[in-house]
């Protein structure tokens, strides 16, 4: 049987294909959807230099990452990279996961950190974070030569001989894989060749660290979290060019792993979910650069399953970092250690991924579902991150400290933070897509159009594409049209009505000669709507178009370690016991027009009756210092007052 969120999953994918050309106006050419003639050819990010966010939200978030960023030291950062290459430092390290003691020290300071300013140099020409950047590179080649052997990290390569030996073992690979990620991101991104000339030495003795060890006893070790050394190898191999990284990559395949997932089998209860997600990462871009389907079919079915089986409504997974369930079984998982954060990176980095081979609406409304209620309010106003996503009612936001955390979610918080363009607009051919409602420019110089985004979103119900171009051009423009609008969505351009517009859950395709000052209008009505908790009905979460809304419990904790977490820990100390969920006056089946109020579309306020209570509902992206749910409790309206 499948449950109602999956049987509307499946119902969005089926809409993007195979309809056709329906209506010819004038120049244009409005089509409902991608036609199936367009299905061989991949979609593919723009540069990211050729984007830039205008004022707005995701700007805001932008800059506020960036002075987190730019408050980080280069020699504090280097200290452990260069006590393990024997170069003397007097810098005060890092503490949390960077203190050198600690088993994973490196993987922000040599990775995170690289992958971060040469994204956020690369997507809003920050010089200075490049600098930062480049520096840190030219500290870390000093450690490399001087160390001789290829290998570079913050930490002796004994770590490593532990994992041949058997011996208990943090993640040396998790940690080697960030520095590699972060070398090649200020390669290809801020085009420090230094960088990549590292970066092929550390592959180069990754190859030679397994010779000898057979394929037996490499499985055992790679039981051991490694995190993305495979999708890495295939990038560094796609780049050179260089075979041999390739082979490298399949050194860290695990078919205990893969071998279900290519069946088509959930096997993952038990699994910790961002150890393995950034394995099937790997095997997408294996399939992109071999052309193996086979490893197509398991990022496919792997993010299926996910997002229909395992998703909390945020449009993340994971309960104490691991999927602890039967695939839909989510009754009585909401906690404090819900939704790692860098899982939803991941999921997030995936689905960018099947979108680009299929150009299906499904998953840019799945990415959107992430960025807008498990990205945006992760990151607080000095920058600082969190770690879990509490759903359980009563509890709060808490993130690292300045100097004292530095988790993994610290780490792909600052990436994500630094790449907000990324997946605004793709391309196919000399098509444009525009897949998410983010105030930004599209500057496509070759081509010699610019797009100008104009929108509100989500505070406006849709979006105005301002076309510039220095002579007429032919292109066709897709917009998606989100599974979450309604039947009244509409298309205007240049201010005339188009009678068509694509099924929701689609793109919307325009083709036209463009001229200089044309304008494509975009309105993309929002409703209320509810989703269940998977495996218990009587558990629900309110939508509003994409946004999920949260209730106001009141106050949180007073700034404190409550907030701000001063160590390597992940939840602050004696955690209290999570409320009640909030139980609202409705019968399971009545829509959540029928009883929750609009109080203001404009300002996006809600309020729902609740038991003894009113409680205010907002988007989960508002919620900053208070309390809050996410989740209510399904009542009866029998019990009104």
């Amino acid at each position: 049987m499948i449950d109602r969120s999956r049987r509307n999953f499946l119902k969005t994918s089926t809409v993007a294909a195979g309809l056709s050309l329906i209506r010819s106006l004038a120049q244009t050419e409005v089509l409902c959807a991608d036609a199936p003639s367009y299905a061989s050819a991949r979609l593919t990010p723009f540069p990211l230099g050729s984007v830039r966010l205008a004022p707005g939200i995701f700007k805001e978030q932008a800059e506020t990452n960036a002075r987190y960023l730019d408050s980080l030291s280069v020699d504090r950062l280097l200290h452990s990279f260069r006590v393990t290459a024997g170069i003397s430092s007097s810098a005060t390290p890092y503490k949390g996961w960077e203190d050198p003691a600690c088993e994973l020290r490196g993987h922000f300071a040599g990775g995170h950190f690289l992958s971060a300013v040469a994204l956020a140099s690369a997507t809003s020409g920050n010089e200075v974070l490049k600098r930062k950047g480049d520096e840190l590179v030219s500290g870390l080649a000093q450690c490399q030569r001087k160390i001789g052997t290829r290998y570079l990290s913050a930490y002796p390569a004994d770590l490593f001989e532990h994992l041949v030996q058997g011996k208990p073992v943090w993640a040396p690979f998790y940690t080697y894989h960030k520095i590699v990620a972060g070398l090649l991101d200020m390669y290809i991104l801020a085009g420090n060749s230094e960088a990549l000339q590292i970066a092929e030495g550390m592959a180069e003795w990754a190859e030679d660290y397994f010779s000898g060890i057979s394929a037996e006893q490499r499985q055992r070790m790679l039981r051991t979290e490694y995190g993305g050394m495979n999708e890495v190898l295939v990038n560094l191999g796609s780049l050179t060019k260089k075979s041999r990284y390739l082979e490298t990559a399949r050194l860290f395949e695990q078919p205990g792993i893969l071998d279900p997932l290519a069946e088509r089998r959930d096997e993952l209860q038990g699994l910790h979910a961002n150890t393995n997600v950034p394995k099937i990462i790997g095997a997408a871009r294996m399939y992109e650069v071999t052309g193996d389907r086979r490893y197509r079919q398991i990022a496919e079915y792997f993010l299926e399953e996910v997002l229909t089986a395992r998703n909390y409504v945020i449009g993340n997974t994971s309960l104490d970092e691991h999927w602890r369930t039967p695939p839909g079984q989510l009754k009585g998982s909401l906690g404090w250690k819900n939704a790692e954060c860098c899982v939803a990176y991941n999921l997030m980095k995936l689905q960018r991924l099947v979108f680009g081979w299929t150009g299906d609406a499904r998953w840019m409304d799945a990415y959107e579902r992430s960025l807008f209620n498990c990205r945006l309010g992760t990151q607080n106003a000095n920058g600082l991150k969190q770690y879990f996503f509490p759903l359980a009612a009563g509890y709060w936001r808490a993130y690292n400290s300045p100097e004292e955390s530095f988790w993994c979610c610290t780490g792909t918080g600052a990436e994500e933070f630094a790449k907000l363009t990324d997946t605004i607009f793709f391309r196919r051919g000399s098509d444009v897509y525009v897949n998410q409602f983010i105030a930004s420019t599209l500057d496509w110089k070759e081509e010699g159009l610019l797009i100008d985004q104009v929108t509100q979103f989500p505070r406006e119900q849709g979006t105005t594409l301002k076309i510039k171009t220095s002579r007429p051009i032919a292109r066709t423009v897709h917009v998606r049209i989100p599974s979450w609008t309604t039947d009244a969505a509409q298309v205007k351009i240049n201010g005339r009505a188009s009678e068509a517009v694509a099924d929701s859950g689609s793109y919307l395709g325009i083709r036209r000669v463009w001229q200089d000052g044309d304008t494509i209008s975009i309105t993309l009505p929002m409703e209320l709507r509810q989703e269940a908790l998977p495996g218990d009905d009587s558990v629900t979460a309110v939508l509003y178009g994409p946004l999920v809304l949260a209730a106001d419990l009141g106050p949180g904790p007073a700034d404190g370690p409550s907030k701000v977490i001063h160590s390597g820990a992940t939840a602050p100390d004696n955690l209290p016991s999570p409320d009640p969920l909030p139980k609202t006056f409705a019968d399971p089946g009545i829509g959540p027009d029928q009883w929750v109020q609009t109080e203001s579309k404009a300002e996006l306020r809600f309020k729902v009756a609740g038991e003894g209570a009113k409680y205010e509902l907002m988007p989960m992206y508002q919620i900053r210092d208070q309390r809050y749910a996410v989740y209510c409790q399904i009542g009866n309206t029998k019990e009104r007052p």
